[in-house]
Protein backbone atom coordinates (compact mmCIF):
# COMPACT_ATOMS: atom_id res chain seq x y z
CA UNK A 1 0.00 0.00 0.00
CA UNK A 2 1.42 3.38 -1.03
CA UNK A 3 1.50 5.79 1.40
CA UNK A 4 0.69 9.33 0.54
CA UNK A 5 3.42 11.64 1.56
CA UNK A 6 3.69 15.77 1.98
CA UNK A 7 5.09 17.16 -1.06
CA UNK A 8 7.30 19.46 1.40
CA UNK A 9 9.08 16.43 3.22
CA UNK A 10 9.65 14.89 -0.16
CA UNK A 11 11.19 18.70 -1.32
CA UNK A 12 13.26 18.64 1.84
CA UNK A 13 14.95 15.42 1.19
CA UNK A 14 15.80 15.88 -2.33
CA UNK A 15 17.32 19.07 -1.45
CA UNK A 16 19.35 17.64 1.39
CA UNK A 17 20.37 14.58 -1.13
CA UNK A 18 21.26 17.35 -3.75
CA UNK A 19 23.15 19.30 -1.27
CA UNK A 20 25.80 16.34 -0.14
CA UNK A 21 26.32 15.29 -3.95
CA UNK A 22 26.77 19.02 -4.73
CA UNK A 23 29.49 19.32 -1.71
CA UNK A 24 31.32 15.67 -2.98
CA UNK A 25 33.52 17.22 -5.65
CA UNK A 26 34.84 20.16 -3.52
CA UNK A 27 35.47 18.11 -0.72
CA UNK A 28 37.24 15.20 -2.38
CA UNK A 29 39.42 17.77 -4.08
CA UNK A 30 40.53 18.84 -0.45
CA UNK A 31 41.23 15.82 0.37
CA UNK A 32 43.82 15.36 -2.78
CA UNK A 33 45.24 18.56 -2.19
CA UNK A 34 45.66 17.57 1.34
CA UNK A 35 47.50 14.27 0.13
CA UNK A 36 49.44 16.08 -2.31
CA UNK A 37 50.87 18.87 0.21
CA UNK A 38 51.31 15.77 2.96
CA UNK A 39 53.50 13.96 0.24
CA UNK A 40 55.42 17.09 -0.94
CA UNK A 41 56.22 17.88 2.66
CA UNK A 42 57.80 14.37 3.75
CA UNK A 43 60.02 14.38 0.16
CA UNK A 44 61.03 17.70 1.58
CA UNK A 45 61.49 16.32 5.18
CA UNK A 46 63.68 13.34 3.16
CA UNK A 47 65.65 15.83 1.05
CA UNK A 48 66.91 17.90 4.17
CA UNK A 49 67.56 14.38 6.21
CA UNK A 50 70.06 13.17 3.02
CA UNK A 51 71.41 17.26 3.15
CA UNK A 52 72.12 16.71 6.93
CA UNK A 53 73.53 13.76 6.24
CA UNK A 54 75.83 14.85 3.51
CA UNK A 55 77.18 17.66 5.82
CA UNK A 56 78.13 15.65 8.71
CA UNK A 57 80.27 13.46 5.82
CA UNK A 58 81.75 16.48 4.44
CA UNK A 59 82.69 17.82 8.27
CA UNK A 60 84.76 14.02 8.53
CA UNK A 61 86.16 14.51 5.30
CA UNK A 62 87.45 17.70 5.85
CA UNK A 63 88.46 17.18 9.83
CA UNK A 64 90.18 13.94 7.86
CA UNK A 65 91.97 16.18 5.34
CA UNK A 66 92.98 19.07 7.61
CA UNK A 67 94.84 16.38 9.79
CA UNK A 68 96.68 14.74 6.83
CA UNK A 69 97.94 17.83 5.80
CA UNK A 70 99.28 19.04 9.56
CA UNK A 71 100.74 15.49 9.99
CA UNK A 72 102.71 16.22 6.47
CA UNK A 73 104.67 19.09 7.99
CA UNK A 74 106.20 16.55 10.95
Amino acid sequence: MADIVNSQITDAVTQANVKVLGDAPAQSMGMVYQTMAHSLSLSMQNAVSAQNGMQQLNAAIISTACRRIMSLGE
